[in-house]
């Protein structure tokens, strides 16, 4: 190969290509040699000594490098773990702005920047190379052929929020090629686009498609880093998503799908986990970051810099106080929006991002930064609002133009069906949007996602389920997984033929599903929830990439499936359900009454004293149609029906009394979980009529106005 050698630029960082040549820049602040090693399609490695350096930067130009060569760094300085310094030039390391990554690690002692066999750990010294063992970077051609495709801003109060995995999602989906299940092109197929326009969804939340790496030890045990939550490449869509052998496709292949999903309507929001990274602690692998710059990019303890932060639960944190991590971050960003058209993101563990010294601190620079971004602060942002550390339960504290995962409103609802003591104050609260967290700082109810499942935990169908979790396939003796899960197995632990078990659960789903959507706020719902996916009461399948994780389309339930598809059209249909603001309490101008009000099973309106009993588990909610919601396109008021819901999560049927006839002369009933009903055509009832509820479960009724 003829490689002309000249200066080059210090921005951008990463390998940029320009139609002759390729750009090469690397941050490493305290090195104090850059090698930049190109190997050819059979690992065979040239190296080049970069002598060019900006500041912190290094950087040269190699003229006729072309997208597809695959390259690393080999980093030369102190080898001093006490301080904070791991450099070893014998660790070919991955770029970390490389848009591309060749592969997977290749579990090998080289792969460590210490001798695993010394007394010493990682205070020694590794002499091996890691050259043959490490994934390579890939120079890419960013020219892609966007059709014209934009972001699409949905407004959130117009978003529906389904959490998928790009292999898991259809993986065993029939009616897709073989050769693409499972891949970006999988969910880019007309078969999975036609399904997620008929659920009626707006938006897929992909879990991790940064490229990521399978621990050792779980594939020692025949198990993968199914989820992806361990990044390596903040830039690279993971190539394990691909459906093409070739060097640096999935970038083209993911940017097809975010073109094909845009092109129906649907939103592409992506999970981040900007919090750590797959390099582990002190006696983690040296792939990446710990031997470009290691204290410039990860917390440290004070006492003895050999030691790392851990506010993760992961071994690592990255620090995000530091001006080069702030920068990675937000050119992480920038590029997933700009180059990949990606809409929003879900940020894992966000606390962790907004630590300081030690403390959470929602003034950081990170969201200083983020907010001051033209382009980052215009897309969704969705923080998971915890981490492990102390302090890190955050729910309700994000600055105001985040949206966050409501883990309050996922325990109140799970409460409340299951028949725990919860007060019907709480209820109240989530089921308007939780104003008691988010009534602040000119916040408004769509900065809260509601959900009541997640990945990490039981599906729709096990927390119906199971009283217990049953992780025993993790291999971890069933001692991993969240314990106190909040659900309620209606008598029977796991599968059964018992028909009224049978009943009680699929009705305890349809109240779930019908309590989301009903709920202000975002919904967000979880890949195979809407047709009764199991997990076999595994509740951390992290690292299953099988059956157990995979969706079963095969085995859908239909009936729930048409269920749900009936309940996101009710919800889309009424701006009553998806309010743009909050409810107010007093009055709608037009009709008199208060744009909300609460009853009890009796007809009378709730007081003070009713909201403080945690035994009650029954009431009635009516919203008022006549209040304005929105314009339409034109310009014009929109208003709505009005509404009256009957919750009732106590065991056995209630009679109701509808509210007196200022409210509403009649009422058609909507749906009624006990019946798997959901129709605008019910049967009709008066005012102050008494309706038998079935325990557990809701009813709906509307008044459509004249």
């Amino acid at each position: 190969m003829n490689i002309a050698e000249y200066p080059g630029s210090p921005y951008p960082l990463g390998a940029t290509y320009d139609g002759k040549g390729t750009n090469f820049t690397l941050f490493a602040n305290c090195a104090t040699a850059v090698e930049l090693c190109l190997f050819d399609k059979n690992n065979r490695e040239t190296k080049i000594n970069i002598t060019e350096r900006t500041h912190q930067i290094w950087h040269i130009y190699l003229l006729n490098v072309k997208p597809g060569q695959l390259y690393g760094y080999r980093v030369h300085g102190l080898y001093k773990p006490e301080k904070g310094q791991r450099y070893n030039p014998n660790k070919v390391l991955i770029d970390p702005y490389a848009k591309s990554i060749s592969g997977t690690v290749k579990w090998d002692d080289s792969v460590f920047g210490y001798d695993l066999n010394s007394a010493d750990r990682d205070l020694s010294f590794s002499e091996t190379d890691s050259g043959p063992y490490v994934p390579k970077s890939v120079v890419i051609d960013q020219n892609f052929d966007w059709e014209g495709d934009q972001l699409l801003n949905i407004p959130y109060h117009q978003t529906i929020i389904y959490e998928t995995h790009v292999k898991g999602f259809t993986k065993l989906n029939p009616e897709i090629p073989e050769e693409i299940r499972g891949t970006y092109a999988g969910l880019a197929h007309p078969v999975t686009i036609k399904y997620l326009k008929e659920l009626g969804v707006t938006a897929v939340e992909l879990m991790p498609v940064h490229h990521f790496i399978t621990d050792e030890h779980l594939l020692k045990k025949g198990l993968s880093n199914y989820w992806g939550y361990n990044t390596i490449g903040f830039f690279a869509p993971d190539v394990l998503y691909s459906s093409s052998s070739h060097f640096g496709d999935q970038v083209v292949e993911f940017k097809n799908m975010v073109k094909e999903l845009h092109k129906a309507g649907l939103e592409v929001i992506i999970d981040v986990v900007y919090n750590h990274t797959a390099e582990g602690n002190e006696l983690g692998p040296t792939l990446s970051f710990k031997g470009i710059d290691n204290s410039s990019y990860y917390r440290l303890t004070e006492e003895d810099n050999r030691f790392y932060k851990d506010y993760t639960g992961t071994g690592n944190t990255l620090n995000a106080n530091l001006p080069n991590v702030l920068r990675l971050i937000m050119d992480s960003l920038r590029y997933w929006i700009l180059e990949m058209h990606v809409d929003g993101f879900r940020f894992d563990l966000a606390a962790t991002l907004a630590r300081e010294l030690h403390d959470v601190n929602m003034l950081s620079g990170f969201f200083d930064i983020m907010y001051q971004d033209p382009t980052i602060s215009q897309v969704k942002l969705i923080a998971e609002p915890w981490d492990v550390g102390e302090g890190g339960y955050q729910v309700g504290n994000f600055p105001s133009d985040w949206a966050e995962w409501n883990g309050k409103y996922r325990d109140c609802m799970r409460d409340y069906w299951r028949g725990a003591d919860s007060v019907l104050g709480e209820f109240a609260e989530r089921l308007t949007g939780s104003p008691d967290l988010y009534k602040i700082d000119l916040r408004r109810p769509t900065a809260s996602i509601n959900f009541i499942t997640a990945h990490d935990g039981f599906t729709l169908h096990d927390l119906v389920s199971y009283n217990e979790k049953h992780n025993e396939a993790n291999g971890e003796g069933n001692q991993d997984g969240e314990n106190h899960n909040r659900s309620w197995n209606c008598g029977v632990e796991g599968p059964t033929d018992a028909p009224e078990i049978i009943k009680l659960r699929e009705q305890q789903k349809r109240n779930l599903l019908t309590t989301l959507f009903l709920s202000q706020g975002v919904p967000m719902l979880v890949a195979g929830d809407e047709f009764g996916r199991t997990q076999g009461g595994n509740n951390n399948a992290y690292c299953q990439d099988n059956e157990i994780s995979w969706l079963n389309w095969e085995n859908r339930d239909k009936d729930l499936q048409q269920f749900t598809q009936k309940l996101i059209a009710l919800r889309k249909k009424h701006p009553a359900f998806c309010r743009r603001k909050w409810f107010q309490g007093h009055a709608v101008k037009t009709a008199g009454l208060n744009d909300i009000a609460w009853f009890l099973p009796e007809g009378k309106e709730m007081s003070e004293d009713n909201w403080s009993h945690d035994f009650a588990k029954s009431l009635g909610v009516y919203l008022n149609g006549n209040e304005i919601h929105t314009v339409d396109a034109e310009g014009k008021k929109v208003t709505d029906d009005s509404f009256y819901i009957m919750f009732n999560a106590y065991e056995g049927a209630l009679d109701y009394v509808l509210p007196p006839e200022e409210y509403a002369k009649t009422w058609l009933k909507v749906l009624d979980t006990s019946e798997d009903c959901i129709s605008e055509d019910g049967i009709c009832f008066t005012a102050a009529e008494k309706i038998n509820v079935a325990g557990r479960s809701v009813v709906i009724l509307k008044h459509k106005l004249d």
